[in-house]
């Protein structure tokens, strides 16, 4: 089960719990964080980079985590990579790769720890050569990280591509050959522009054993992994050529996600935040604020942990599945949600449950103007009273077979005249 993949479709029990919880939408989260984005230079990826640019993010988004914290110089979703490889192709080639893939890991631990990059005394970018070799690891071990999240996706990289080719000079050395140079300038540009950056201040002030790099979220029945956490500050890195379109609402979702699944409160989070890698802008919000922004029904963090957790735990591990297998598991999940629902009190906006505002003249149905708006939208999307039952896609129907003298005759689209 997987936080992003539960918020991919709006009809996942996951997605439907938080638009409803997030009752003011993206809209206000959105506002601010465009206030808070006050640059219009924009690092542009080098045309080499192609279809990379995902790569070059993974890339740098680990090398801005060694900087903080060099605990695990390896991805766990590298090292899964890298093992899956040895079950990919049909000739040797997978075993292949797996073997160079170790190969990587362990020299880019070795490089980690010779440059000790989370080491607050020396500058955050080191020698160019030092990046250049560095960039390439980092890059070749995105590709790996790819098998990790789908083997379709894994067998267009070039990495595949190499080896599939030919698996007997498929070695170390040509493995990192595989990076334009375009990319690895990429990821060194944004590093340079990250040390002139506030994410430098955040550096500086913190230690290597106070930071988690990628942390998860233990017993959260769900997969989940930010980019950092230290000292109570839980930050997300991201590398479009768009900054200001960044603040989605799966953006903002899955920030709130993040915080909702820390139920034991390892982290201490008390402020959420995006690093910006290509305008080298860092926006923050304290949690409370982040909240508030969001229009949380259950404004208490606490309560709204303890319902998300009783839904990921109701779900039975299903709470990202856009449709269900059997008409039994929809009807629970729709029960389930039914019963999580927030409940407005006598006298609370309807939307986001908050204590009206008292009046000397007519009575008022919301608290403000944004709530009115939202009620609309919600109510249409079934989710508050009064409007169309909530959508849970249930059991897909069967594929139904052709008869075994059936032949296809044409696969072309045909329309009526």
């Amino acid at each position: 089960m997987s936080l992003v993949d539960g918020l991919r479709s709006p009809h996942s029990p996951l997605r439907r719990f938080l638009d409803r919880e997030l009752s003011a939408g993206p809209g206000p989260l959105r506002q601010n964080y465009r206030a808070q984005h006050r640059t219009d230079h924009v690092l542009l990826p080098p045309p080499g980079v192609g279809t990379e640019a995902g790569t070059v993010g993974t890339a740098i988004d680990q090398r801005l985590r060694l900087a903080f914290t060099s605990a695990a110089p390896v991805d766990d979703a590298a090292l899964i990579g890298i093992e899956r490889t040895g079950r990919f192709g049909s000739h040797g080639q997978g075993l292949r790769m797996r073997a160079v893939g170790n190969e990587l890991a362990a020299r880019l631990t070795k490089t980690v720890q010779d440059l000790d990059l989370d080491n607050r005394h020396l500058p955050l970018d080191r020698a160019q050569d030092e990046e250049e070799d560095l960039a390439r690891m980092l890059i070749v071990a995105a590709w790996y990280q790819v098998l990790a999240r789908t083997s379709i996706g894994f067998a267009f990289t070039p990495l595949a591509g190499a080896a599939l080719e030919d698996p007997g000079g498929f070695t170390l050395t040509r493995l990192l050959q595989l990076p334009h140079p375009d990319m690895v300038s990429d990821v060194i540009n944004q590093l340079h522009k990250a040390a002139h950056s506030p994410l430098q201040d955040v550096l500086a002030r913190t230690r290597p054993e106070d930071c988690h790099g990628g942390p998860t979220f233990a017993g959260a029945r769900i997969t989940a992994d930010a980019d950092l956490a230290v000292e109570g500050l839980l930050l997300d890195f991201k590398s479009t050529r768009h900054p200001l379109k960044e603040m989605s609402q799966r953006t903002a979702w899955q920030l709130a996600g993040y915080l909702l699944l820390d139920t034991a409160d390892v982290y201490r989070i008390d402020t959420v935040g995006l690093y910006l890698t290509r305008t080298g802008v860092l926006a923050t919000w304290p949690v409370e604020d982040f909240l508030d922004l969001l229009g949380t029904c259950r404004r208490d963090l606490t309560e709204l942990r303890a319902v998300f957790r009783e839904l990921l735990t109701g779900c039975h591990g299903h709470a990202d599945a856009p449709y269900f297998t059997t008409q039994e598991e929809v009807d629970h999940v729709r029960q389930l949600l039914e019963r999580l629902a927030p409940v407005a009190a006598p006298g609370c906006c309807p939307v986001c449950l908050q204590p009206l505002p008292e009046t000397t003249r007519h009575p008022r149905k919301f608290c403000t103007a944004r709530c009115r708006e939202r009620a609309h939208v919600l109510r249409n999307r079934g989710l508050m009273p009064g409007g169309p039952r909530p959508l849970i896609p249930g059991p897909r129907a069967p594929r139904t077979d052709l008869p075994g003298d059936a032949s296809a005759m044409s696969f072309a689209v045909r329309f009526r005249r």
